[in-house]
């Protein structure tokens, strides 16, 4: 059978978009492999020695347990309270929901560079510059509207009256949102905790505006790397960060089948 052009034109286009899309993560791969001292490919044998590096510097795997402990506790906060005020709207009328959802997405609207500003204003007045709280508060921040999202699609799908047959059958409210609501949004909370974690975890224009030695994260580590001298353990990192990637990716779609 005869493909048409616009399919062939349609079908190369796609191809060409997902090559752009993932060349430049792949190319990191080899570069993690070089034999130099500098960023580039290798020229004359692989070398582990970056990898080396990088599990031996205590600065390096102290700015990764940051981000990763930092990144949990933001994922906890912002599932936490992101659910609650998704379930608080829930009981709202539709229109006093609406408006609290959009006030709430306003953050995502915002380039980060006029977010990272007011923090810093307003963190300078409460004393949390280059302070582990000050992160932590900043990036809940970013991430409770990916959690109000996800919360809220998850009880898009809740029948209303569910919660109304609890009430009825002598449930107070507390144990109505515990035994009847969470359970039946835990798909959503946990897809909304991941992409707090995500938020906080690759974080760094915030972080550059709020911390100043007290306080690495991995992103940081990486930006001074690249601001102070190209270091390939840069590279190392990135490939690393790719596999575990790949690794949950995968994981997921076993899972889902």
């Amino acid at each position: 059978m005869t493909r048409s052009p616009l399919r062939i034109l349609f079908s190369t286009g796609s191809w060409a978009v997902l090559a752009f899309l993932v060349l430049p993560i792949l190319i990191v791969i080899p570069v993690s492999l070089t034999d130099t001292s500098f960023i580039g490919l290798p020229r004359e044998h692989l070398s582990l020695q970056h990898f080396e590096t990088f599990l031996e510097s205590p600065k390096w795997l102290h700015a990764t347990w940051t981000s990763i402990w930092i990144g949990a506790v933001v994922a906890v906060a912002a599932t936490t309270l992101g659910t609650a005020f998704s379930i608080g709207c829930w009981f709202l009328s539709d229109r006093a929901a609406m408006i609290a959802r959009w006030v709430m997405i306003v953050p995502i609207l915002v380039p980060p560079v006029v977010q990272s500003l007011g923090f810093y204003k307003f963190w300078v007045t409460l004393g949390l510059i280059d302070s582990h709280t000050g992160v932590i508060l900043a990036h809940t921040l970013l991430g409770l509207p990916y959690v109000t999202i996800s919360v809220f699609a998850a009880l898009a799908n809740l029948d209303r009256r569910l919660p109304q047959a609890a009430r009825n059958l002598g449930a107070s409210l507390g144990m109505t949102i515990r035994t009847v609501i969470v359970p039946a949004i835990r798909p959503g909370m946990i897809t909304g905790g991941v992409f707090a974690f995500i938020v906080s975890f690759d974080e760094i224009v915030g972080v550059l505006f709020l911390t100043v030695r007290r306080v690495e994260t991995l992103p940081k580590m990486i930006w001074e790397g690249i601001q102070e001298s190209v270091d390939p353990v840069i590279a190392a990192v990135a490939t690393i960060l790719v596999f575990i990637t790949l690794l949950i990716t995968l994981f997921g779609m076993l899972r889902s089948k």
